[in-house]
């Protein structure tokens, strides 16, 4: 399992590629260029130090070729070396990311599982990790399955409510699913850039839900699964099944992170929107 070191290695690398990338951001110019030059500092980086800091372990990172080695290592870091490039690369924006996460090997051989992970917000001057959001009053509970009804002062439909869930979803593709569950649970929807971004604002209290179908990729949600996780947060598929890594194939068609004790009426939505019952 990883040790205390590989929390403390997640987020000094998340950490410390953000700083890259902020000052990278400062310069200015093309965005295009910036972008691209975004994506490629921070991948080189995390890959000199993973190599340096952990070099039997395998990496897999978006900017880099994925080396099928992977599949029969021990342990692999699943990194995002900039998540939300589209908004890196548009001035004021917050909403991205640096994810550093940290998957292991069952000791049975078989399975295995994310164990560490970082996301770095570093627009905002923040960095969620495993090494310290577990220890945060408040966010306690099973994170991996779902919990029934709902919290106190959240009524998720009719009169009387004291607020509407509130549901962060892509800015620019959130599926017709996520909109049919929003509006069978009377859900405001908020747009948000990267994944990181969404689920951070799910694990600090500013959102309810984070729900996504349509497929994207390990490295787009292996860090904020580690870090929810590690928060106490409800992480599952949308059909209420585990997520898997390190998988053959690194495409992820859903997700769904939320309080645990909404998660039963979120699932149950979805499965009503998705004629599931």
């Amino acid at each position: 399992m990883a040790t205390p070191h590989d929390h403390e290695l997640a987020h000094d690398l998340a950490e410390r590629a953000g700083h890259i990338l902020v000052a990278l951001r400062a310069e200015g110019g093309d965005p295009d260029a910036l972008k691209n030059a975004g994506d490629r500092s921070s991948h080189e980086f995390l890959m000199a130090e993973l190599a340096k800091a952990r070099p039997e372990d395998a990496v897999l990172s978006e900017e880099g070729i994925d080396n099928k080695a992977r599949l029969t290592a021990d342990r692999v870091w699943i990194v995002d070396p900039l998540d939300g490039t589209r908004e890196f690369g548009e001035a004021g924006r917050t909403d991205w990311a640096v994810h550093v996460a940290l998957w292991e090997r069952s000791a049975e051989g078989a399975t295995g599982d994310l164990t560490a992970g970082a996301v770095a917000l570093p627009a905002q001057g923040t960095t969620l990790s495993t090494l310290d959001v577990a220890q945060r009053p408040g966010r306690e509970g099973d994170s991996r399955r779902p919990s029934e009804g709902a919290s106190a002062g959240i009524s998720p439909s009719g009169p009387g409510a004291e607020r509407p869930l509130r549901m962060v979803v892509s800015r620019t593709r959130a599926s017709q699913l996520v909109k049919d569950v929003a509006a069978l649970l009377n859900a405001d929807l908020v747009p948000c850039g990267s994944a990181g971004a969404k689920a951070a604002t799910v694990i600090t209290g500013e959102n309810d839900v984070y729900l996504h179908s349509g497929g994207f990729y390990e490295w787009d949600t292996a860090a904020p699964v580690a870090v929810a996780r590690a928060a106490g947060y409800h992480v599952s598929r949308i059909d209420g099944s585990d997520l898997a890594y390190n998988q053959d194939d690194p495409l992820l068609p859903d997700i769904l992170v939320c309080r645990p004790v909404i998660a039963g009426l979120l699932l149950n939505a979805i499965r009503e929107a998705t004629h599931a019952i």
